[in-house]
């Protein structure tokens, strides 16, 4: 039963492979009648009966039983080059023995639905150097009889071409074609592989490797390491660290790798193809890693066009690199940032201040502090930040003046009055104001002079309250300001905050000069106030100030004329 079974398979692929449409024979004699080489392919019609060569019908008829010299026994194995569109045999008085196939170095049977190669066939073909089997329905269990298991069969194969057929085994095809020991080509893409074993046995010759097409999802050492050109192109896959040390071209298309493997794992690459995947750049330290790449086709990737990206794919494209991107400029097109979205990358044009960020920031940080410190010792030089607070102070008085003038609309003046002066003076000048203004003014000697009440900031300021407020404060409930002026007050600590703003308020028009009293401890003229308390140096320009005389007898004069002053009409 299994040799009946054995002798009908035999019969369905004889005539499989000779009465299909599309074959072609084409025939090439050498120079040698017995030394010529003969193809088998598939291709469309015209009839040839093989059990009488002599009956082809076409262009060019061959005579019976001779075909360029050659007897019809040598026709199927020498001949000058002549194409068959179709054969047709007639099983009923053919035998295996009259198939005259042996000869044949090339072999293709295509598209023919063929889904299995007898053993028996495939021992026949002793010199079968190149076998294309390729869109058929070939399984693993059929590829076993076709490649006759564990038996030596089609010794002289180089060529193996298994694509587009239904196998699911890489482990079975690996195993089968171990025993070619001259196989360098094998081509297993458009199966249905989807698992990749751990290990595989390959013969040692094996070189061209194409597993295309398929569904992996990962790599793993059952590739052979023999290997110099393998595609992977149109897989699940995305990551390659299997070392390949001999492996010159790789073709990984159609996958969906984020970056470029690394290549550590290919030190003598040449070639390497991995277009339309999920790449968003690549660079020139991408590259690095691979000691010999001459070609790379990366582009229909969604690439992100950063400054390095396209400074380096413009560099290759122009060919200035060490890299040639063999794909052309129509490849490599930008998918973001949206306003670049679809511009080719040769085409695009980045400002210095988006390709330099940092350097940018960092310039402009830089600049901007040295303007800042340059603006700051100018403003100090020009006491700028005195007008700056006083502004502030300013600003902050003229919030608060509304409930002032109403509590003073409200209440009698004289109510609100508390001091007959408020009195600014310099930090240096206490002495004198505690020694000689407070006691004289405070504390007369003489019964008919009455005693006149001083506002002094350290003494009568209130403490947690706000300078400002302690200033206006003391100012409105003071019916006069004296200043005492010397080369202290203007020179040294003069200036201090809350001094500063009684100046400011006094002579920004809310009280006038009569409200104001100037005491000179010393010869000082205005040229010697700073110009900023501009409206300080016209009121000395314009109003009686008192000199503190530096004799004895002078200075009972000038009590009274303080005393007169402070008083004004209350004498």
């Amino acid at each position: 039963m299994k040799l009946f079974y054995l002798i009908v398979a035999t019969i369905y692929f004889v005539h499989r492979l000779f009465s299909a449409l599309y074959m072609e024979m084409e025939m090439i004699a050498k120079d040698d009648p017995f030394s010529c080489a003969c193809n088998i392919y598939i291709c469309p019609p015209f009839f040839f009966n093989l059990a009488n060569p002599g009956s082809c019908r076409g262009p060019e008829t061959i005579p019976p039983y001779r075909v360029a010299g050659y007897t019809s026994d040598r026709y199927l194995v020498c001949c000058k080059t002549k194409k068959e569109r179709q054969i047709t045999i007639r099983f009923h008085n053919q035998t295996c023995g009259q198939i005259r196939i042996n000869g044949l170095p090339n072999m293709s049977v295509l598209w023919t639905d063929v889904f299995v190669m007898p053993c028996l066939t495939s021992h026949l073909l002793k010199n079968l150097q190149y076998l294309d089997l390729s869109d058929n329905l070939l399984t693993d269990l059929t590829l076993v009889e076709t490649l006759c298991g564990t038996t030596q069969t089609l010794k002289d194969i180089r060529v193996l071409n298994f694509s587009g057929n239904a196998l699911k085994s890489l482990s079975t095809v690996s195993r089968l074609v171990t025993k070619f020991s001259k196989l360098t080509h094998l081509d297993i893409s458009r199966t249905g592989y989807s698992f990749m074993p751990s290990s595989c046995p390959w013969p040692s010759t094996l070189r061209f490797l194409n597993i295309s097409g398929a569904k992996f999802t990962a790599i793993t050492p059952c590739l052979p390491q023999t290997l110099e050109v393998l595609d992977l192109s149109n897989n699940n896959l995305k990551d390659f660290t299997l070392l390949l040390p001999v492996l010159r071209e790789l073709y990984l298309s159609g996958n969906k790798f984020l970056r470029l493997p690394s290549g550590l794992s290919f030190p003598n690459l040449q070639t390497l193809t991995i277009q339309s995947n999920t790449l968003n750049m690549f660079g020139k330290t991408d590259l690095q890693s691979y000691q010999r790449l001459d070609n790379l086709q990366a582009g229909q990737n969604k690439f992100v066009c950063s400054c390095d990206f396209v400074s380096f794919v413009q560099l290759e494209l122009r060919g200035g690199g060490g890299i040639q991107l063999t794909d052309g400029v129509d490849s490599y097109i930008c998918d973001y940032p949206f306003y670049l979205h679809g511009q080719p990358v040769d085409q695009v044009r980045l400002s210095v201040v988006m390709c330099h960020q940092v350097l940018f920031v960092s310039v402009s940080c830089g600049l901007a502090l040295f303007v800042a410190t340059l603006l700051s010792v100018v403003l100090w030089r020009i006491h700028a930040f005195w007008y700056l607070k006083m502004i502030w102070a300013w600003l902050k008085t003229k919030r608060n003046s509304r409930q002032r003038q109403q509590r003073r609309d409200k209440a009698d003046t004289e109510a609100l009055i508390s001091f007959d002066a408020f009195v600014s003076y310099s930090e240096r000048d206490a002495g004198w104001v505690e020694n000689f203004l407070v006691p004289e003014l405070e504390e007369p000697r003489s019964t008919s002079h009455r005693p006149l009440t001083l506002c002094l900031h350290k003494r009568d300021f209130l403490p947690g309250q706000w300078i400002v407020d302690n200033i206006m404060n003391a100012i409105e409930r003071s019916r006069r300001t004296v200043f005492i002026l010397s080369e202290n007050f203007v020179q040294s600590d003069w200036c201090r905050y809350e001094l500063d703003f009684s100046h400011f308020w006094l002579f920004d028009g809310q009280a006038t000069g009569e409200a104001a009293i100037l005491i000179l401890l010393e010869p000082l003229s205005k040229d010697d106030v700073p110009k900023r308390f501009y409206k300080l140096r016209k009121l000395m320009s314009s109003t009686t100030y008192l000199e503190w005389p530096q004799e004895e007898e002078k200075r009972e004069e000038f009590w009274r004329s303080l005393r007169n002053a402070l008083r004004g009409n209350d004498n």
